[in-house]
């Protein structure tokens, strides 16, 4: 059974077995006298009060901090109201919970964040936003542990626009390597603010923590869905890749006219034929060369020698052994001139194959403007 706890007014509670929870002071199936009889002067938060009471002074562990404030307050003063009760009162709430825990066939998480944690993966992202909107902040249990596993991008957002003491406090929240991570990507002098102001966190409430958690969790987390998870620098350098040589080219151009910083962002992004000599290491080329069928790499060096593209023929043939290099120039001269879609299908395939490596992490493209490896 789940040891998380119901609403306290919907007594019984979702609680450990109470076999266990009781410990040794009781049987695992308590039988109490059947003359005990009820205890109607008892409201349902006092009945679920005395079996707190009972499992905590037991020993339970109980999530008591995970219900909503006002529960816990209901708890706390229904608790405080009583003085004493019989043995024959405490037996009749016992025997009124096991009645009813018994007769639950299934629990529901408590509040909208425990039905989510259930659904997850199971809604859509702009379902989930729709959903927190309409719970207008409400949050059972801590509101920071819907913050400190957020991607950093969108923490990222809160230090640049919150005010710098609460900048302190969710810097404070963050485990020591997230906050150093994200404290290094905002500018020096907000970071020194920052930093100075955790100093001034040792008097912050509780219940302002909590406040700040809140806000911050529902703000962030309210954030509008997105269609696509990558990069449009990405995205459209992948397209590319896979696109004929004058096709890329044209379109490579076309983006320089109409945003020239974008257009050399996908240019960096982009990997072509003629890239091979630059960002791959020689050593992985066999891993490469191995995913190509021979006529293909044969049609593809031919084209490129045609073309006058030596670097990049020179260094796939440097990467044989020589017996295997002076069979493939054989080839690749009877093989006459090249037709340009032939080239492009040919040289695509040679990339597809290096992508399909690179995305499983076996080899690793160096950048252009990075040094040469020796």
């Amino acid at each position: 059974m789940s040891t998380a706890l119901a609403p306290i007014g919907d007594f019984p509670l979702d609680l450990p077995p109470m076999g266990n929870a009781l410990g040794s002071g009781f049987p695992a199936t308590p039988s109490f006298p059947s003359n005990s009889g009820p205890a109607p002067k008892l409201s349902r938060a006092q009945k679920a009060a005395i079996i707190v009471r009972l499992l905590l002074s037991d020993g339970a562990k109980l999530p008591i901090s995970d219900f909503p404030e006002e529960l816990q307050h209901t708890l706390t003063r229904s608790m405080g109201s009583m003085k004493s009760i019989s043995r024959e009162t405490m037996i009749s709430v016992i025997e009124e919970f096991l009645s009813e825990i018994e007769s639950v066939g299934m629990f529901f998480p408590g509040g909208l964040d425990g039905a989510l944690k259930v659904l997850e993966g199971a809604l859509s992202p702009s379902m989930v936003t729709r959903l927190r909107r309409e719970a207008g902040g409400v949050f059972y249990g801590d509101p920071w542990e819907k913050v400190v596993d957020l991607p950093l991008d969108i923490l990222l957002v809160a230090l640049e626009s919150e005010a710098i003491e609460i900048c302190a406090v969710m810097i404070s929240k963050l485990a020591v390597p997230r906050a150093a991570e994200l404290l290094g990507m905002i500018a020096g002098e907000r970071a020194r603010r920052i930093a100075y102001a955790i100093s001034q966190t040792k008097s912050v409430t509780p219940e302002a923590v909590r406040r700040i958690g809140v806000s911050l969790a529902t703000q962030l987390n309210n954030q509008p869905p997105v269609a696509f998870d990558d990069d449009p620098v990405d995205r459209v350098g992948a397209i590319l890749n896979f696109s004929a040589a004058t096709r890329r080219d044209e379109v490579l151009d076309g983006l320089d006219e109409d945003d020239k910083e974008f257009g050399a962002l996908v240019r960096k992004a982009i990997f072509t034929f003629a890239n091979i000599p630059q960002r791959i290491h020689p050593r992985d080329m066999a891993k490469v060369l191995r995913g190509v069928d021979q006529a293909d790499l044969v049609t593809a060096l031919a084209a490129a020698k045609q073309g006058g593209d030596n670097a990049t023929v020179d260094f796939v043939l440097a990467s044989m052994s020589k017996r295997l290099s002076a069979s493939l120039l054989e080839e690749m001269e009877e093989a006459g001139v090249i037709k340009a879609k032939d080239s492009d299908d040919a040289q695509t395939k040679l990339v597809a194959s290096v992508r399909q490596l690179e995305a499983a992490g076996e080899i690793f493209l160096r950048m252009d403007d990075d040094p040469p490896e020796d």
